[in-house]
């Protein structure tokens, strides 16, 4: 197990790496895509909708499988080679495609219970659409979707485990090649497991002190 541990510690910080930036694009895609799904247009509207159902509607690792190899698809006949998508890359696009899809879910919600006075007052002051959304709409909005917002947080850091089926070299794929060298599979799962739940822990923290932070949204 010893012989290990450096490279636990290197698949460590590329599981926090794949988390950090696919949770980063999939927060900004969601909010994005939930502000746009409020919108007067219908057909965009639709867009977002049937966007959200699918990859809801669709297994994590298929999404996952589905990019990677369809990627390295299309990039081999865009080069006329072949050549094969890197593992990492294709597991942010897939995460960032699966949080965005529940984020904007998780973030519509939260826009449509922040009462309707706020926007209006808002409004008969005079203020502009993005200080609106900075003063009034977002801080707000934000409070009311901490706790699930969170929840997508402790999922992402579980759902990088599945990018390991590609090659990347993350905690589970450690922790597999380790298991059936040493022949100690015991021993690996459970380090592992311990890694997971080290991440997740820290997500519930600060998504606790989060909450602490706007106390005047939480009545």
């Amino acid at each position: 197990m010893g012989g290990f541990a450096a490279q636990f510690a290197a698949a460590f910080m590329v599981t926090v790496g794949l988390a950090l930036v696919s949770g980063f694009l999939g927060t900004v895609f969601g909010l994005l895509l939930a502000i746009s799904k409020g919108a007067p247009a219908a057909r965009f509207k639709s867009v977002v909708t049937a966007y959200t159902t699918v990859v809801r509607g669709v297994p994590e690792l298929l999404i996952i499988l589905l990019i990677y190899f369809g990627g390295t698809t299309f990039a081999s006949n865009l080069a006329g080679r072949y050549v094969e998508v890197n593992a990492f890359t294709a597991g942010v696009i897939a995460l960032t495609v699966v949080f965005s899809g529940y984020a904007t879910e998780v973030f519509r919600g939260a826009i449509a219970a922040v009462p309707a006075g706020q926007t209006e007052a808002a409004d008969s002051l005079g203020l502009k659409a993005w200080q609106r959304w900075l003063f009034i709409v977002g801080p707000q909005m934000l409070r009311l979707a901490l706790p699930a917002y969170g929840n997508l947080w402790i999922s992402l850091f579980k759902d990088t485990a599945l990018v390991s089926v590609v090659g990347l070299t993350d905690i589970m794929r450690v922790a597999y090649v380790g298991a059936g060298s040493l022949r100690a599979p015991l021993t690996f799962y459970l380090a592992a497991s311990f890694f997971y739940l080290s991440l997740t822990t820290i997500t519930l923290l600060s998504i606790r002190l989060a909450e602490r932070r706007y106390p005047a949204f939480s009545r």
